[in-house]
């Protein structure tokens, strides 16, 4: 009888995070390095260009941001496809294995196209590792915790790039900008792929198991109604595109920006890890909110504070200035980060769920690709100041959309 009851329950996983919560604890911890693998980068790129390589033109340095942003974008959409196919544990794996080679790249490379091939695969392998760890979170805890659940997931992962963006600019302001910020990197691909193979256990079946009482209706063309044809799906993916196309510029003509306007590299890693942190630090609350109010509110009252803030960016200040703006971006993005996740699984019918997330993962992180791009052409035609004044006013605009047509 005790193994029947065993059998019947493993035909019956129960979702919910109380139940799951060493699973969800294991995947946030894993999301943390996953976050951490992109701090490695955050703070020190552009200088890194500069010293090592001689670039110095800021469509040249944000080549790598464009290589990571495309390259994300498509492995988060072919994570949301193949997930149901082979599950997002395997596809976890194969995320980790592709990272492992990155930091070694960063440290030996002799030339800038290296760097430019280590950010593509650090961009497959953030796609296909951070959008499972998404997945199998709302997989495990079901409708009403969705919003806690991404918000802690964010949380992790950002408070990460936080935590390394600051450890690799003191590290650098130290020993130099390589090799010696990157063995860090060493260490988060080993232990992330070794716990993933260990410990972390699929979630299809929680999948089944919601389908079968769930009253949504499947979406007939998954790919255009997340982009664009659904009212409540499409607004949150043009949002999701413009956040990330402001983080995008955060990344990297925030570091320019500040170095030219005299700040050390020490104020300007500070400046660079207090908005990820606070982005971080904050989604555990934004998160849960998300499970009670209006996700239009969320989404429209976060992309307005977002764009004043940035605009904010182009007025000369002393460091504490920069220092309450960083906070004050964090805040407005923590406010959508969970918000994007949980509106979408809360529009979806579970079999479509992965699939639409990939989608809106894919227009969310080609964001920093169009991000890298216009920003840095704008600042090579015209100032920094336009280049980040012409994100602000983008990232206002897209908080009306939400306002108009989201229900």
């Amino acid at each position: 009888m005790n193994e029947e009851s065993h059998l019947s329950t493993l035909a019956r996983p129960v979702q919910g995070l109380s139940a799951n919560w060493r699973q969800f604890t294991l995947l946030i911890l894993v999301n943390a390095f996953v976050g951490g693998m992109v701090g490695l980068e955050r703070t020190i790129l552009p200088r890194f260009a500069e010293e090592e390589f001689g670039i110095s033109g800021h469509t040249a340095i944000l080549t790598f941001l464009i290589a990571f942003g495309i390259t994300k974008a498509i492995s988060n959409y072919y994570t949301g496809v193949l997930t149901q196919r082979y599950g997002s544990r395997n596809l976890l794996i194969i995320g980790w294995l592709l990272a492992l080679p990155v930091p070694f790249i960063l440290i030996y490379a002799p030339t800038w196209s290296w760097i430019v091939l280590a950010n593509a695969l650090l961009g497959i392998h953030q796609g296909l590792s951070w959008s499972s760890t998404v997945i199998m979170k709302i997989d495990l805890v079901g409708e009403k915790q969705r919003g806690l659940a991404m918000g802690l997931n964010e949380f992790a992962g950002y408070l990460a790039v936080a935590v390394m963006a600051y450890w690799t600019a003191i590290l650098a302001e130290q020993y130099g900008v390589r090799p010696v910020p990157f063995y860090a990197g060493i260490g988060l691909a080993v232990t992330g792929l070794i716990l993933t193979l260990l410990l972390v256990r699929d979630t299809r079946r929680f999948v089944h198991l919601e389908s079968v009482d769930h009253p949504g209706e499947r979406l007939s063309r998954p790919f255009w109604e997340t982009t664009w044809t659904n009212s409540n799906l499409g607004p949150v993916t043009i949002a999701g595109f413009v956040n990330n196309l402001n983080d995008g510029m955060m990344w990297g003509l925030l570091p320019v920006l500040l170095a030219d306007r005299g700040l050390s590299l020490t104020e300007i890693g500070t400046i660079s890890a207090i908005y990820p942190a606070v982005w971080g630090l904050s989604q555990i609350g934004t998160g849960a909110l998300a499970d009670r109010i209006s996700h239009r509110t969320l989404l429209f009252g976060g992309m307005l504070l977002q764009g004043i803030v940035i605009l904010g960016f182009t007025s000369t200040g002393s460091n504490g200035w920069y220092v309450g703006l960083a906070v004050m971006l964090g805040l407005g993005t923590a406010l959508v980060y969970p918000t994007f996740l949980a509106a979408i699984a809360k529009s979806t019918h579970p079999e479509d769920r992965a699939h639409s997330l990939g989608v809106f993962r894919f227009w969310r992180d080609l964001g920093y690709a169009a991000g890298a791009l216009l920003t840095g052409i704008l600042a090579d035609l015209l100032s920094l100041n336009w280049s980040v004044a012409a994100v602000g006013i983008l990232t206002i605009l897209s908080g009306l959309i939400i306002r108009v047509r989201m229900q």
